[in-house]
Parts: C-alpha cells; sequence; structure tokens
C-alpha cells in the first residue's frame, strides 16, 4: 500500500515510537475520531491502565482509570470482520454496543473471540516492540505512557 500520512497515527510512548496505520475502509467514523483527538492533543499524556500480557494494552483514558473518555458523543459501531491479532487497534467500550469515545487498546497476541464485537481502527506497523515494553497491569504500578500522538501528514 502506498504512503498514506493522511491515515497514519504516530504514537509517541514513553517505551519508544509506534505507528499505526489507520482504517477508515473498516472504521471511517473511529478513525476520524482518533484523528481529531489526536490533532486536539487530546492522547499526549495518557498513561495505559491496562496492560495485560498475552491480551492487550489498553489506553486512551484521560483519568487514567478506564471509566473515563472524552467530552464528544459517544461513536456508533463500525464492527467488521477485521480479525483481532498482534498489533490490531481496536475501540475498547462499554457493554452497549455504541458506547465507543477515546479509548483503545493494541492486542498483544491473538485475540479472535473479540472478533465482531469491537471496532478494529488501525494495525501498528512499527514499533510493536514499544508496545510490549510497556508495564504491565490492572492499573501498573508506573503506567507507560502516550507522550504525544500525532497524524502522520501533521509531522
Amino acid at each position: 500500500m502506498a504512503d498514506d500520512s493522511e491515515n497514519t497515527l504516530i504514537l509517541t510512548l514513553d517505551t519508544g515510537a509506534v505507528t499505526i496505520r489507520l482504517r477508515p475502509d473498516l472504521a471511517p467514523g473511529h478513525v476520524e475520531r482518533i484523528k481529531e483527538l489526536a490533532r486536539e492533543g487530546f492522547y499526549d499524556g495518557v498513561v495505559f491502565h491496562r496492560v495485560i500480557p498475552g491480551f492487550m494494552a489498553q489506553g486512551g483514558d484521560p483519568t487514567g482509570t478506564g471509566g473515563g473518555g472524552s467530552p464528544k458523543p459517544n461513536l456508533k459501531a463500525e464492527f467488521n470482520r477485521e480479525p483481532h491479532v498482534r498489533g490490531v487497534c481496536s475501540m475498547a467500550r462499554t457493554p452497549d454496543p455504541n458506547s465507543a469515545n477515546s479509548q483503545f487498546f493494541i492486542c498483544f497476541d491473538d485475540a479472535r473471540f473479540l472478533d465482531g464485537q469491537y471496532t478494529v481502527w488501525g494495525e501498528v506497523t512499527h514499533g510493536m516492540d514499544a508496545v510490549d515494553a510497556l508495564p504491565v497491569g490492572e492499573p501498573p504500578t508506573s503506567p507507560g505512557k502516550i507522550v504525544s500522538a500525532r497524524v502522520g501528514a501533521d509531522v
């Protein structure tokens, strides 16, 4: 696929840089929200509050508790057939399918039991080692954080 900087998210974590290919073909509303929040600086300084080895790292809650989100309205589900496998980025939500807002998770490993129930919006193309290096816990004692989140076209 050709370079598409408008659909590239660059996360600078305190553990290293992560490049994510955004997938508007799968979840246009979710990709738009992620880019909007990144451009507003919403994710800068936000921690990964839930990191479970062999499963996923979850972040995107400005309170760091897992109970918060952005002031924007929740998103309508855009469930798709993309498998939840290593490096896949998907939106966190409550039991309400239409409750995704700003929290997301990155899969460490195969989590196919989530397929069709959560909205996949991207995939890590570089820097999965930085995700692997995030401190573990629910929440971690000293959580890893997003130093900055930028859309590639803006860098």
